[in-house]
């Protein structure tokens, strides 16, 4: 069984078919990275697979649940139990530190614990930095640790929206070498990215236009290692 798979998903606003008859699988430990140009469906995509919206129709299955057919709490409770957010905007609040801030996600979860903090943190290589302040941290340093607080409650899947988007190239490179660690210890990835070259790193590209599902591209080079030329 697939641990993500969407069935003839419809996102419809009026006229707009922001997803038009989506299908897809993500089988899991799989990376796979989505493109597109703007307006493309990506977002509403994203927001529907993280359970912060539901499908006009179709269904959406999740670890074996149709979670097109739960309530607004029951997606809180599975977004929160199973998946792992990292947005291009980091979202880190200004007055807790980098360990605060990966501790918060705990305390919606189940109980804050800082020592697990700290090993999420170290994990990213960011252990000396646990205890600054985002305005303390580059913007590499910062997406760092929105990786460590998507970890933080072992989720079945990563969900990642421009993770690189606000980064310089170096940060870019240390990000994408992240993924491909967290890779490595079978968590499943979906990236969504204007970036070719974070995408060809996936071991699967789809690419959407117009809410539609228009190419799938698998990598048959696949390393997960980012390649600037």
């Amino acid at each position: 069984m697939s641990l993500l798979e969407l069935k003839n998903v419809y996102k419809i606003y009026g006229d707009l078919h922001a997803l038009d008859d989506v299908s897809l699988k993500v089988e899991k430990g799989e990376w796979v990275s989505i493109m597109g140009p703007s307006g493309s469906g990506k977002s509403t995509m994203m927001n529907i697979i993280g359970c912060m919206d539901k499908p006009s129709k179709g269904e959406v299955l999740l670890d074996g649940v149709d979670i097109s057919k739960e309530s607004k709490k029951n997606l809180t409770n599975i977004r929160r139990d199973k998946i792992g957010l990292i947005f291009q905007q980091f979202h880190l609040v200004n007055y807790l530190t980098a360990v605060e801030n990966v501790m918060l996600a705990q305390y919606y979860h189940s109980i804050p614990d800082e020592k697990e903090a700290l090993e999420a943190l170290d994990r990213v290589g960011l252990a000396d930095r646990a205890k600054h302040l985002p305005s303390q941290l580059s913007g590499g340093e910062q997406q760092r640790v929105c990786v460590a607080r998507a970890l933080i409650n072992y989720p079945e899947i990563v969900l990642a929206d421009e993770p690189t988007g606000n980064l310089d190239e170096a940060n870019e490179e240390v990000v994408v070498d992240l993924f491909h660690k967290l890779h490595d210890d079978g968590t499943t990835l979906i990236v969504v990215t204007h970036d070719p070259e974070v995408a060809e790193v996936a071991q699967r590209t789809l690419v959407l236009r117009s809410g539609k599902l228009s190419k799938e591209v698998v990598n048959e080079n696949f390393t997960g290692k980012i390649r600037f030329d």
